[in-house]
């Protein structure tokens, strides 16, 4: 990734695309340019925590590991869940210091099999950021889970001073999950009546 990729005159459409992730220009009188490399990496480092959001479908939230410019992810049996990705999503990151919407980018997406040169520096930088990690996590995740590399590029679709105006708020996804029947006892309000107490029964 570079510091330099930014949209400006002369620049078409498919060289911004095409570019890594860099700073942002701003019109003259605006906000001063924003080094979108810089803080993509400082967000991906500080937070173990972002959200990616396939093409037609809602942002799924998901811990990572951020090493040697890329986001590694995994899913499956027994890790996080997370829909099948195309080759290109939207990753979106927040703030570590307000927990709000940070940076919208775009993102190329690619699985990490055992047989892949990338794969043991994608399970190391997993691994080390697996609390409890057992021995045999890395084989586990070989087996049934899976391991994906996702790696930004092109010019921020949101940014410090270019943010949309929309709130961002989601319906919250369906789930199997039911309230139960039992309650507290005390779910309708504590008595007023305590062992000890000089209130009168009716009081």
């Amino acid at each position: 990734m570079t510091d330099t990729a930014s949209e400006g005159p002369g620049t078409t459409p498919a060289e911004v695309a095409a570019a890594p992730v860099g700073a942002v220009d701003s019109p003259v009188g605006a906000v001063a340019p924003v080094n979108v490399t810089a803080l993509f990496a400082e967000a991906a480092s500080k937070s173990g925590l972002m959200w990616v959001q396939p093409p037609g479908d809602r942002a799924w939230p998901f811990w990572h590991a951020w090493a040697d410019d890329t986001v590694y992810v995994v899913s499956g049996p027994g890790e996080q869940s997370l829909p099948w990705l195309p080759q290109e999503v939207e990753l979106v990151l927040r703030s570590k210091d307000t927990g709000g919407r940070l940076l919208t980018v775009r993102a190329s997406v690619r699985e990490v099999g055992p047989q892949d040169e990338q794969w043991a520096a994608a399970t190391d930088a997993l691994r080390a950021g697996r609390l409890n990690a057992t021995d045999d996590l890395v084989s586990r995740w070989s087996r049934e889970c899976t391991v994906r590399a996702i790696t930004p590029f092109g010019a921020p679709l949101e940014a410090p001073g270019s943010y949309g105006t929309g709130s961002g708020a989601a319906p919250v996804p369906a789930s199997d999950a039911t309230t139960t029947s039992w309650r507290p006892w005390h779910w309708r309000g504590r008595p007023r009546r305590r062992r000890g107490s000089h209130l009168p029964d009716g009081g």
